[in-house]
């Protein structure tokens, strides 16, 4: 389903739908986006500077948990991009039929996000428990560039399936 309700599919336009509460890698997106031409949704539970673009558009949910992720994973689906970092998000992203790319350009796919999932999921049970984890590294400039070659990739590889620029 695309962002305005309607159905997303072949020559539909490609959406990018952001998770941007804790995203690194917006001006990124905007860049991308503005060099393709495409439509961009930055969701949060707070309201977020953006560029003053008409293809980019601020989403500010209700607060409350998930809220944000709802609403992505409610238009998420063929044609859309969905960055986040979040697991739980990723997975229904991916089930919705969207292409979705980790801040650090990692693209989760139908056989990558189980063995994710699952990993998430020990190391939240490993900290309930006490143990003591490692936070992610600090997010790097090889990173940042890997994002921003996943979205290109998955931007091209959209256009070469039929779905269009906005």
């Amino acid at each position: 389903m695309a962002p305005d309700g309607g159905e997303a599919g072949a020559r539909g336009p490609i959406v990018i739908l952001v998770d941007a509460d804790a995203c690194p890698v917006k001006a990124e997106i905007y860049k991308v986006a503005e060099r393709h031409g495409l439509r961009v949704f930055v969701v949060a539970n707070a309201p977020i500077a953006i560029p003053r673009d008409a293809l980019i558009e601020r989403v500010v949910v209700p607060g409350g948990m998930d809220k944000a992720d709802d609403w992505i994973a409610e238009r998420a689906g063929p044609g859309t991009i969905v960055v986040t970092a979040d697991i739980p998000l990723a997975s229904r992203g991916i089930k919705a039929g969207a292409v979705v790319i980790a801040p650090d350009g990692r693209t989760f796919t139908d056989d990558s996000i189980g063995m994710t999932l699952a990993t998430r999921n020990l190391m939240d049970e490993l900290r309930s428990a006490g143990a003591s984890t490692r936070g992610p590294a600090p997010f790097s400039r090889q990173a940042r560039s890997a994002f921003v070659s996943a979205l290109d990739l998955a931007v091209v590889r959209l256009k070469r399936a039929g779905f269009a620029a906005t």
